[in-house]
């Protein structure tokens, strides 16, 4: 199995080519436009100075952080219709932006960031695969330019972020573990799995499911050590990225 190669010339445990555009949004506090194989994603981070109304009302002491997720028309092959022309959010965009909010979350410190709310909007601009994976990974570099620039302001006093967080996608295709699944691969896969870990190697979120089919120990045991192999990998580009400013 060390010599299988996929249909775009990877190797099974092989992340697809990776890359970060940052400050893509310039009225945004920190932005950042990820391109991961064909899929490219805009993540934003802006700032309001203000938190929701339950925290006044439940006197939640801190900050808030909040997650819009949104495929643009023109991301797919057969155009997707904007949720404002259906009336409302679908449920997939719904669970991927919880998703996105939850990890997010954990990597910021809610009480050091103040009375504040950080918005995070990730709009695809192409989908092939992943995108849930790439809105994370994205924005936590969006997240730490936003930071990076409230402290340069003298904004913030102390840097909020916890660990850096990064999502890989993982599946079974074909009777292989294969790490980063295009759309071909993601439609094909017979177990379906997405990771969210901290540089600490903890997991935030882990969602996984057989296809109209079921899994093994050793299998999953195969996709976890693929996932956090590629990672590790994705913190590395990540703090490249964040170091570029």
């Amino acid at each position: 199995m060390s010599d299988f190669t996929r249909a775009d010339g990877r190797s099974a445990q092989q992340l697809r080519p990776l890359r970060f555009q940052n400050h893509i949004a310039p009225h945004a506090a920190g932005s950042t436009l990820i391109e991961w194989g064909k899929t490219r994603v805009i993540c934003a981070v802006t700032v309001e100075e203000n938190v929701p109304r339950w925290m006044k009302e439940q006197k939640v002491t801190g900050g808030w952080l909040t997650a819009e997720y949104s495929m643009l028309p023109y991301s797919t092959l057969d155009r997707k219709p904007r949720d404002i022309s259906k009336g409302r959010l679908d449920g997939r965009s719904s669970e991927i932006q919880r998703l996105i909010g939850r990890s997010i979350r954990a990597a910021v410190d809610l009480e050091k960031l103040g009375a504040r709310t950080l918005c995070i909007d990730c709009d695809v601009l192409q989908a092939d695969g992943g995108t849930r994976t790439a809105a994370i990974t994205g924005t936590f570099v969006a997240l730490a330019l936003a930071v990076n620039k409230l402290i340069a302001e003298k904004k913030l006093a102390v840097n909020p972020l916890l660990k850096p967080v990064a999502a890989a996608s993982v599946g079974i295709v074909e009777g292989r573990a294969l790490l980063d699944l295009c759309y071909t691969e993601d439609v094909a896969a017979t177990v379906d799995m997405n990771l969210v870990m901290n540089a600490a190697g903890e997991f935030i979120e882990l969602q996984g499911s057989g296809e109209e089919a079921t899994f093994t120990d050793a299998q999953l045991a195969e996709l976890l050590a693929a996932g956090k192999s590629g990672i590790r990998e994705l913190l590395v580009a990540q703090q490249t990225a964040i170091a570029q400013g």
